[in-house]
């Protein structure tokens, strides 16, 4: 009531008050069903879960504010005549019942976006909705789509024939068009008070991501997620005297072996001199999907999933206490093409004008290098095919094979087989025409809904077998990588090859906290028998570090812009830089540092017996190393700098 004598149940906006009331209710409904889910991932205080729901209800308020806008202005401006009459009636209810059944149809989504990912929707789902073709095939090659949605039909139907008469009894009254107008105006201030005062940030108030993520409204977060495509780094985040922080990033990511070449803000552009002649062997680098470093029996994996890999990395460089610098496989190739810090928002791949920057590829290129990207899937997928073509690399892709080349596929592309079988026919092109190569190959197997050929693991149906679960896509994953190379060792371009191994991301990014350092950890492993000694390498790093690393290891000299360094120098100093699209942080042996929207800024003692994130007061040395890789990286990117040219001076300068 807005007073004793405007009952807007008696109004014809009580159409929109059910609606809005069933609405509600299922939002509260679908949050106390993840929190009874995750129950022991939330430390449950009546405090904690006053936080859930009490905050959970504005988001769910505010969301319904922003949805009922058009219908609010609707229902002010259509005449009694027409909001009365029969053809109204029929196309209320069929609207209506299209919104309950599209209700029904979200909470499903969330809660199985939810089982994957940990979080309501986000940046992810966003991209969910860009490339539908590969999303609608992985749904449906995942769950039982042609069971679910007849269900939700149903469910939709009761609870629509059990509101019918409410909706029907409301669109028999006759409104004043001057109290329509006043009505709609008092609705109409809920959203605006949303625009105004309520925002991303007020969700962050518990230490616990899996708290703050359950206070969240889902479909406010994805449309939330399109606002905040991309972030303003010198807006939303801390910053400080570009001035003080241009030396200490010059000073993080200078070599022995290098010279810069000027003295501007944030200019890394240096040269790499190698002491050795250069070694010019071929490279096969494969990101591998998904390949968190718990999948493998040497960090705790009893399950023998990796047989191969298990053995394999023993015969050549596994570096134990590596880590990725973010969550999506974007970001991974992004770290490992460019070697730079994950800037806020979408990732650099997905970017536009995002070609001829400094990139390994480029490095191999200028030496002649037939440099190529190969992708299981279609390249269009997350711009990938656009990035690297406009950084040199020849495209090979999903659409490039031919039907004799796949002997199976699902919705994200064909099977690592096919793929690593397509990488040997192109090195073999090369040897025939005596050109190295440098092959990034990025793999899709392991990947929901995990399916591959059958017959080549020896898991059974319902033990991770084709399609029912990721320790088949695993293993599977290891398969490819063993017959991949015990064909490479038949050819005559196996002794001179350096085979580089790397996932992407982990397989699982939620985390009590924004940035679980367990949910980062990957393994790297370099292959070269006839070049590279075995061992194992527990310098802290992260997939920045890999470009660097690898030319040190041909003895290359170039010129970079990279921003990771050569992990076995002996001036490494160990760190890592791991993000997500918000969230941005640094990692060394004692803790964990990480800038956040609204310029916040907290830090992690990790060795702690309960590690909890805390504000930081004072601007320490690692503090100004984070701050300068972020803000460098910002600017870099906003000036352009990191774009090669060949105009390029006849001397570095110290």
């Amino acid at each position: 009531m807005f007073n004793k004598g405007l009952n807007i149940s008696k109004t014809r906006f009580a159409l929109l008050v059910w609606l809005a009331m069933i609405i509600l209710a299922s939002f509260t409904l679908l949050r106390v069903v993840l929190v009874i889910r995750d129950w022991n991932l939330i430390d449950p205080s009546l405090f904690e879960l006053c936080h859930i729901f009490g905050l959970g209800l504005i988001y769910d308020i505010g969301f319904i504010g922003y949805f009922s806008i058009p219908f609010v202005l609707f229902l002010a401006v259509l005449p009694n005549k027409l909001f009365n009459s029969a053809i109204f009636r029929y196309l209320a209810q069929g609207v209506g019942f299209l919104i309950l059944y599209g209700l029904c149809f979200s909470s499903i989504a969330e809660w199985f976006f939810w089982s994957e990912f940990g979080v309501r929707f986000n940046f992810i789902s966003v991209d969910y909705l860009v490339y539908r073709r590969e999303v609608t095939n992985n749904i449906l090659q995942t769950y039982p789509v042609f069971w679910i949605l007849p269900i939700l039909f149903i469910i939709t139907l009761a609870v629509f024939f059990a509101v019918r008469p409410l909706f029907i009894k409301s669109m028999e009254i006759k409104d004043k068009f001057s109290r329509r107008i006043f009505i709609a105006v008092c609705l109409l201030l809920i959203p605006v008070a949303a625009f105004l005062f309520l925002n991303q940030s007020q969700r962050s108030f518990s230490s616990n991501n899996y708290v703050n993520e359950l206070a969240s409204n889902g479909p406010y977060q994805l449309f939330a997620a399109f606002r905040n495509n991309t972030l303003d780094y010198r807006q939303f985040y801390k910053t400080s005297d570009n001035q003080t922080l241009s030396p200490i990033l010059k000073d993080q990511v200078k070599e022995a072996n290098s010279k810069y070449y000027g003295k501007d803000l944030y200019n890394i552009d240096r040269r790499i001199e190698a002491k050795s002649p250069p070694r010019k062997l071929n490279v096969i680098l494969i990101s591998v999907e998904s390949l968190s470093a718990k999948f493998l029996t040497r960090f705790g994996e009893q399950k023998n999933l990796t047989p191969f890999m298990d053995k394999w990395f023993k015969q050549g460089m596994l570096f134990t206490n590596f880590y990725a610098t973010g969550t999506r496989t974007v970001r991974g190739l992004e770290a490992i093409t460019l070697s730079i810090p994950p800037t806020p928002g979408r990732s650099i791949v997905k970017r536009p004008d995002n070609g001829h920057m400094y990139s390994l590829g480029k490095v191999f290129k200028d030496r002649g290098y037939d440099t190529t990207f190969l992708y299981g899937g279609r390249g269009y997928f997350d711009n990938m095919n656009t990035f690297f073509s406009g950084n040199g690399y020849r495209i090979v892709d999903q659409t490039d094979l031919s039907d004799k080349e796949v002997t199976f596929q699902n919705a994200w592309g064909v099977a690592d087989e096919d793929l690593f079988n397509r990488a040997v026919v192109e090195a073999n092109k090369d040897y025939a025409s005596k050109k190295p190569f440098f092959f990034h190959i990025m793999s899709v197997s392991n990947h929901q809904p995990f399916t591959y050929p059958k017959g080549k693991i020896d898991l059974l149906p319902g033990e991770g077998g084709s399609g029912s679960g990721r320790d088949g896509g695993v293993k599977y994953t290891d398969y490819a990588l063993g017959r991949l190379i015990q064909k490479a060792k038949k050819e005559p371009w196996f002794d001179d090859t350096v085979f580089v191994i790397v996932a992407d991301h982990c397989a699982a990014s939620a985390g009590k906290i924004g940035l679980p350092i367990k949910k980062y950890h990957i393994p790297l492993f370099i292959y070269a028998p006839k070049y590279i000694k075995p061992g194992e390498n527990n310098k802290l790093s992260s997939q920045i570090d890999i470009a660097p690393t690898l030319l040190s290891l041909l003895h290359f000299s170039y010129d970079s812009f990279f921003f990771g360094k050569d992990i076995l120098a002996p001036d490494f100093k160990g760190r890592a830089l791991i993000a997500n699209y918000q969230k941005l942080g640094i990692l060394n042996d004692k803790e964990l540092l990480i800038l956040s929207p609204e310029k916040k800024l907290s830090r992690m003692d990790i060795n702690a017996k309960k590690p909890t994130l805390e504000k930081v007061q004072v601007l320490s040395p690692f503090v100004q190393d984070l701050m300068s890789y972020y803000q460098g990286a910002d600017y870099v990117l906003r000036n352009r700098l990191n774009r090669w040219t060949d105009n390029r001076s006849d001397l570095a300068v110290n």
